[in-house]
């Protein structure tokens, strides 16, 4: 279906909000905790509720191209969400950039899976166009990347004056890297046809490759999902006995323990070539979950979990468990010790602990997108993450509307400071 360019496609509404209707719900990056405890670390915020439905030219378009019976012609169609836009400035002010995580979500409901997988089954037939029965990501790229465009042109104006690029990572989900490649392809193209000037960025800010751990059934039935290696590792830590322990912000040693943590973090960046936040930064975030819930406020419960082996603490993560989601943050682990297995009873246990919360998943939050060959440079990483029995994931990484012709420097710039680490520091120290 060809589409003029410069077609306005939706009319966006957009309010700005001091208060969340659903402040512990959602994406945490999302949150009002998340988004508060990010600007005492460099950034500023601001919240909007956005409505969206689609613009009458647009309707008329399609109706006049023979999409009547598209679900996408409903003239009914409207949606509404919150929306945190976070904003970080560089050069001492000189310019920003707009960062808005896991948002926004796709404009139409998919087809379920199961529904897609039955009919599929019945008569074998294939679909992948916009006016099918069926809804998936790939027959909304279309409306995805207008979507994207248009509401980082109704967003500019309530923005810092010296903005230069709004930065999307959204809350596009897939199970296999084929079907998001496509998708990304097909936005692509369509920024190109209709002149959106939609960026694929090379660089993601949230990690787009994860896997999901459910926490359905008993914790045998999780148990048994998992890779029979993995079962038995975390056995093994426990009749070797090991112990984890957990910790939250209010707990009187919890200095110590950060302390501890932090050690262990600037040890695994010496084995593994990466990077970390500050020890204040860990911190704040523990105490301010702990301390805002003391208040009485819905708020994430951030925890530090550490194991121990008669007296050395050897590994340790830190979670948050939300309303609809359990993420593992960070962790960090010794040298020493590792044949202990403490890195998966710190995992079950904080699993454990998510499904006693409520939590339906568990986000492993971050893994290569493939690693199953045991040639590949993260193939370790890959199968500690993916053999818990989770469902891997992939969203589309993060795309960019530039503001300022300034950005395309700083794009630049971003690619170059990228490269540098993940290709010439790393292989440099042999990693």
């Amino acid at each position: 279906m060809e589409i003029k360019s410069q077609i306005i496609m939706f009319d966006i509404k957009i309010t700005k909000i001091d208060k969340s209707a659903k402040p512990n719900e959602g994406t945490f990056l999302q949150t009002p905790f998340w988004c508060e405890f990010k600007t005492r670390h460099g950034w500023t915020y601001n919240r909007f509720d956005i409505e969206t439905k689609l613009s009458a030219d647009y309707l008329e378009e399609l109706k006049a191209q023979g999409c009547e019976k598209s679900p996408f012609t409903d003239g009914n169609y409207f949606k509404s969400f919150e929306l945190a836009v976070l904003n970080r400035s560089f050069v001492k002010g000189v310019f920003s950039i707009a960062y808005i995580p896991l948002m926004p979500e796709l404009p139409f409901e998919c087809t379920p899976d199961e529904v897609i997988e039955k009919a599929m089954a019945d008569d074998g037939e294939q679909f992948a166009v916009v006016g099918q029965d069926f809804i998936t990501p790939e027959t909304q790229a279309i409306e995805f990347a207008h979507l994207l465009s248009e509401l980082a042109q109704n967003l500019k104006p309530l923005l810092p004056a010296n903005t230069i690029a709004i930065r999307f990572d959204p809350a596009v989900t897939f199970t296999n890297l084929e079907d998001r490649d496509l998708f990304n392809y097909g936005v692509k193209t369509v920024s190109y046809a209709d002149k959106l000037k939609l960026k694929k960025n090379k660089v993601d800010i949230q990690p787009p490759d994860s896997t999901l751990v459910s926490l359905e059934g008993t914790e045998e039935e999780i148990l048994n999902r998992m890779h029979h290696k993995w079962r038995y590792n975390i056995r093994l830590s426990e009749r070797k006995g090991v112990v984890v322990k957990k910790y939250l912000g209010n707990d009187i040693n919890l200095s110590e323990k950060i302390d501890k943590f932090y050690e262990l973090t600037k040890e695994t960046n010496a084995r593994d070539g990466n990077s970390s936040h500050a020890k204040s930064y860990y911190l704040d975030l523990i105490q301010s979950s702990a301390k805002e819930l003391e208040n009485g406020k819905d708020v994430p419960v951030i925890s530090l979990y550490i194991a121990e082996h008669e007296g050395d603490e050897i590994a340790s993560i830190m979670t948050l468990f939300s309303k609809t989601e359990s993420i593992y943050l960070y962790g960090a682990s010794s040298n020493n010790k590792r044949n202990l297995m403490p890195n998966h009873l710190l995992q079950w246990t904080a699993m454990k602990d998510a499904k006693a919360y409520g939590s339906t998943y568990y986000d492993m939050y971050g893994m290569p997108p493939e690693g199953k060959d045991e040639h590949h440079p993260m193939h370790g990483l890959y199968m500690f993450k993916a053999n818990f029995g989770g469902k891997n994931i992939h969203r589309t990484g993060s795309w960019d509307v530039p503001i300022k012709a300034i950005y395309y420097f700083y794009n630049a710039a971003e690619g170059i400071r990228a490269w540098w680490y993940k290709k010439v520091i790393k292989r440099f120290k042999g990693r």
